[in-house]
């Protein structure tokens, strides 16, 4: 019979270290395998679950916060059962850290469904505007994925057909340098533009400005570490342009903070959702379990994953936006009050991701990747990046996210660079411990090593020096131990 390789070296969907060779009954893979628009939009909705799955893989668990960690915003307990999160925080990951194994695995899973679904697509017949629909996530959720591995990897296995022979060639592939990462990315994106449409079908799946936007972060990213083409921010910039000139025909706007992180359910399918992954709490298997326990304290019961550096805290502009994201005030079961400083961790928690009534551990609440804020920030900060000099559309699109902070304007008459450095402080402070952001811009704009100096004494310390290496993480042990290239 013919051998199928299930996925990356096979382990990802198996668990196991060995190949199966028989008929895939049940996985909708290879010639024949789907022979209708039915099949293949379920083929497609499979594809979403590598990014879904609770406790196996993708994001719905704190490992978000833990790939983000060596940032300046997020950091974990000294002690206890925390040493995988500490291995992050204190730069001396190893391959065999589960947190860079759930966002491997996640990432590798769905590029093998979105592979499946683009390569069946050809000949299938049915309404073809509902096929290029699906393709179109398809390559929009490759690129996706992609986009987070060579963030986070660099160098990696670059895998765009959904059939292997098992050959010694496959068990020794070799990584593919970032460049060339990236124009697959992009190019996926680029198609992905063209077949999605502008209205999302469901919360949780993109549409035509949901492309865009990535498109835009994708070029932003290029223009820094390690591609370093600042012919990118200028295209940035115009892809950005297009999302905010017609946000309102992709309904995505700017919510009030109060409603973006209230923990029930009117946080759920906002108009800020550029691009985000739904979750259910009634389903183990793709419940939010870090919005909920995972940022909790000791005091209030909580599993007290990750919480607020200090020193960020302390820099943290005051206002709506600072009171909404930290909660800094804990309540005992007997009803005493414990201020951050007199608790077990002596750290503050983020506020933005308690559930309301904080009576369980998981939710239904969305994993923001992509939300409107972004879109603006992209565009400020690449407009003045590409042209030197930030303009009217510029300062307007950082001050309305200030607005929504409850800050005043950004000051007058910046100098390009100035402005672009407030830019990224205001991403920071935005996307505080949210895993999305300020980790990314550490590294692309290679300030990892300033954001990690003089940290406070209760915080922990980088083990040894931080240097590019530290960039980027191993290869998880599972494939790393399969194939000696990775």
């Amino acid at each position: 019979m013919k051998k199928y390789m299930v996925f990356l070296f096979c382990i990802l969907l198996t668990g196991c270290s060995k190949f199966l060779e028989e008929s895939p009954k049940g996985i909708v893979q290879g010639p024949a395998a789907i022979v209708d628009v039915t099949g293949l939009d379920a083929a497609l909705t499979g594809s979403y679950k590598g990014l879904t799955r609770t406790w196996a893989r993708g994001f719905l668990n704190s490992n978000t916060q833990g790939f983000a960690m060596g940032g300046d915003d997020l950091t974990t307990l000294f002690g206890g059962n925390k040493a995988d999160f500490r291995q992050m925080d204190q730069f001396a990951v190893t391959s065999a850290n589960p947190n860079i194994a759930m966002i491997w695995d996640g990432c590798y899973k769905t590029i093998q469904g979105a592979n499946n679904v683009i390569d069946n697509a050809p000949g299938i017949p049915g309404d073809q505007a509902q096929i290029d629909q699906i393709v179109g996530e398809a390559h929009f959720l490759r690129a996706l994925s992609y986009y987070w591995l060579v963030r986070g990897w660099g160098n990696i296995p670059l895998i765009t057909k959904i059939e292997y022979a098992v050959t010694p060639e496959l068990l020794n592939m070799k990584k593919s340098a970032p460049a060339e990462v990236y124009k697959v990315i992009e190019s996926d994106l680029v198609l992905a533009e063209k077949l999605v449409g502008v209205t999302k079908r469901d919360p949780g799946r993109p549409n035509k400005g949901t492309v865009k936007a990535l498109l835009a972060d994708v070029y932003l990213t290029q223009g820094g570490w390690p591609i370093k083409d600042v012919s990118k921010y200028a295209l940035a910039a115009s892809k950005a342009k297009e999302v905010i000139d017609n946000k309102a025909t992709y309904d995505f706007s700017l919510v009030d903070l109060a409603v973006l992180w209230s923990g029930d359910v009117s946080a759920i399918g906002t108009k800020e959702e550029v691009m985000a992954l739904h979750a259910n709490e009634n389903y183990g298997g793709s419940t939010n379990s870090f919005t909920g326990a995972a940022s909790v304290p000791l005091e209030e019961g909580g599993w007290e994953d990750f919480h607020s550096e200090i020193n960020f805290f302390n820099n943290f502009p005051a206002g709506k936006r600072k009171d909404i994201t930290f909660h800094t005030i804990f309540r005992k079961q007997d009803g005493t009050l414990v201020p951050w400083q007199n608790s077990a961790s002596k750290h503050p928690y983020y506020g933005k991701f308690r559930i309301k009534d904080n009576d369980h551990w998981y939710s239904s609440m969305p994993v923001h990747l992509i939300r409107y804020a972004h879109v603006l920030l992209i565009y400020a900060e690449a407009q003045a990046r590409a042209t030197g000099s930030p303009d009217a559309t510029a300062y307007a699109a950082l001050n309305e996210v200030r607005g929504r902070a409850g800050l005043g304007e950004a000051p007058e008459n910046l100098s390009g660079p100035a402005f672009a450095d407030a830019v990224v402080a205001e991403r920071a402070w935005e996307f505080a411990g949210e895993g999305t952001t300020r980790w990314f811009d550490l590294v692309r704009l290679e300030q990892v090593e300033a954001a990690n100096a003089n940290k406070n004494e209760a915080d922990l310390k980088p083990i040894g020096t931080i240097t590019k290496a530290n960039y980027w993480f191993p290869v998880p042990l599972g494939d790393a131990s399969i194939n000696p290239n990775l």
